[in-house]
């Protein structure tokens, strides 16, 4: 396996921190989660920026962050679930690394997300019929930015893992 980055998009609740923390052990990279690093950057949560700044900065914040780390190897970079929805971005990841779509059903998203109240897009709306929508909404911009798509229903991590390896590996 080439050690460029792995870059994991996908909408919130699909695994991208779970499986980033996982990949991270087991090929032995570093880590990056663009939404933690943001926080700590601005000392505020998405929330509070969405609130005080708007969607607009902050998802100039993330184009920001994904320019300074273009250049980087051995990262595994665990994507905002917005990232991907900016053409931007998509190439700037495309030339990063490759990019993994993690995908989930929105039931399992729900199942996952439903008590955390940190994610401002769901608020007021933690129901499948809102996630679907925004799903599907997303979907071209997931596919259009992705090298590889994997699904995280009902699977275990290790599984998840051992088929984003095996997939980098035979492209």
């Amino acid at each position: 396996m080439d050690r460029k980055n792995i870059l994991l998009i996908g909408f919130m609740g699909t695994g991208k921190s779970t499986i980033s923390s996982r990949l991270k052990k087991r090929l032995n990279m570093r880590e990056v989660d663009t939404d933690a690093l943001i926080v700590e950057r601005e000392g505020m949560s998405i929330s509070d920026i969405f609130a005080q700044k708007g969607e607009e900065a902050f998802r100039n914040m993330e184009t920001a962050l994904l320019k300074e780390l273009e250049s980087a190897h051995d990262l595994i970079v665990s994507c905002g679930g917005g990232m991907a929805l900016r053409d931007t971005n998509a190439a700037i990841m495309k030339a990063a690394g490759t990019v993994v779509w993690l995908t989930a059903e929105p039931e399992t998203i729900l199942k996952r997300v439903k008590n955390d109240d940190s994610r401002p897009l769901l608020r007021g709306n933690k129901n499948t019929a809102f996630i679907g929508e925004l799903l599907e909404k997303r979907r071209p911009k997931y596919a259009a930015a992705a090298d590889i798509a994997v699904a995280t229903d009902h699977r275990r991590v290790d599984d998840i893992c051992d088929e984003i390896i095996r997939r980098i590996n035979e492209m």
